[in-house]
């Protein structure tokens, strides 16, 4: 075995002249294991957070999203989009083309984005599972259109789930000149029903601006013939997203976006991210803070070990090796530590997965959820625990140094 390991995990097992020394050494891993649960928790938290909100963008979000670098629309029927709906990566594929225009309902007018689907868009998204109201998902029938409206846009126009007349939607004229004496005959007017439902994406994004509604209706309303916004994907069970993503972009080359669902919301996710990285940031320096309570055990460790060492130098022992002996003592109290951490936040974080037991409705007010959400990712452990050992390693390294050749003279 190696020697100074040996005699390090000797010394911090063995029975003490002082039993301070056990007391602060206890007081040690305590505090690295308090800090070390307080960073796995905390990031657990943040990952829950992430998740919850991407999954809210997963029922209006496709997988992939295609739009034009420059500009806002292009031809949805060029060959190498037609091409694409025989690939047999690509489950779904449908045609969106959305725009901005005023709604109107009885005495009641809003700015809102008109965004016209096909009819296999409830087949792109979960669309189904945040429908609120009777009526079923539908775009358009024989007679009329049908718009989907966010639920926030319900009392701004004082429409209810299921309006009864329909909702007048207006939109300039494309290269039209504007008729100053008849203003209104330079607008397109189209008219939206109620299907008896309207969609709930807990995004203020999405609610209070969209409606969703046939891509014909939109090409009649924006004055557009075979233009889209987008191509929007939904890939087979089987396929590699990023490869599937790389290869659309080397198809249509340069002057087209492909974007993953975290690409299509990137502010909203940078922001999370942002905020994760600062929480990490803080509660490692309380973790440094806590990793230099070590220095107080192992300098009294030395002081108790000092007839040891004699006996070491006298064997022939270095100033290295006695280093690393003691080097090696203060690691191991930040390993337990850290091992200890883990271990307490990883239950910890079951448990509330489990029982919810932090709750966050304690004031009275209105979540998304009813309990703190928790993501345990594998690669957060590794690294809340490579930084725990990292400045175990660190806080001990030169106060070894500078207590060896100072108490051990």
């Amino acid at each position: 075995m190696y020697l100074p390991f040996y005699i390090a995990r000797r010394y911090l097992f063995s029975k003490k002249k002082h039993n301070a020394i056990h007391v602060i050494s206890g007081i040690s891993v305590c505090g690295v294991a308090l800090a070390t649960l307080s960073l796995v928790c905390t990031l657990s938290v943040m990952n829950g957070f992430q998740d919850m909100v991407a999954g809210l963008f997963t029922f209006f979000d496709p997988e992939l999203k295609i739009t034009v670098r420059e500009g806002k629309t292009f031809d949805g029927q060029d060959e190498r989009i037609r091409s694409m709906r025989t690939w047999p990566e690509i489950e779904v594929l449908t045609e969106a083309l959305e725009e901005q225009a005023m709604v109107e309902y009885k005495d009641h007018q809003v700015m809102a984005i008109i965004k016209g689907v096909e009819d296999n868009f409830k087949d792109l998204t979960s669309i189904d599972r945040i429908l609120k109201g009777t009526g079923p998902f539908k775009l358009r029938d024989e007679v009329v259109d049908y718009g989907v409206l966010g639920i926030e846009l319900v009392p701004i126009l004082g429409a209810g789930l299921q309006f009864v007349d329909p909702l007048s939607v207006y939109a300039p004229k494309r290269n039209a000149k504007v008729n100053m004496a008849n203003p209104g005959a330079s607008f397109n007017r189209e008219y939206l029903f109620s299907p008896g439902c309207v969609f709930v994406v807990n995004q203020q994004k999405y609610d209070a601006q969209y409606i969703l509604t046939s891509i014909d209706f939109a090409r009649r309303l924006f004055d557009y013939s075979t233009e889209v916004s987008s191509i929007e994907l939904k890939l087979a069970p089987h396929a590699n997203l990023s490869a599937i993503q790389k290869k659309i972009a080397n198809l249509l080359g340069p002057d087209f976006l492909v974007q993953g669902r975290y690409e299509q919301q990137e502010d909203i996710f940078r922001i999370m991210e942002i905020e994760k990285l600062i929480s990490y940031l803080f509660l490692t320096f309380i973790l440094m803070i806590a990793c230099f309570n070590v220095v107080g055990s192992l300098s009294m460790l030395i002081i108790d070990k000092k007839e040891d060492v004699t006996t070491l130098r006298k064997l022939g022992a270095s100033d290295k090796l006695i280093s690393r002996i003691f080097l090696l003592e203060g690691w191991m109290i930040s390993f337990f530590g850290a091992l200890s951490g883990i271990v307490l936040g990883l239950v910890l974080c079951l448990a509330q997965q489990e029982f919810s037991f932090l709750t966050l409705n304690v004031s009275g007010g209105i979540y998304l959820v009813d309990a703190y959400p928790v993501s345990v990712h594998v690669d957060d452990i590794l690294f809340v625990f490579i930084t725990v050992m990292l400045m175990g390693l660190l806080s001990v390294w030169y106060p070894v140094r500078y207590l060896g050749k100072r108490l051990l003279r």
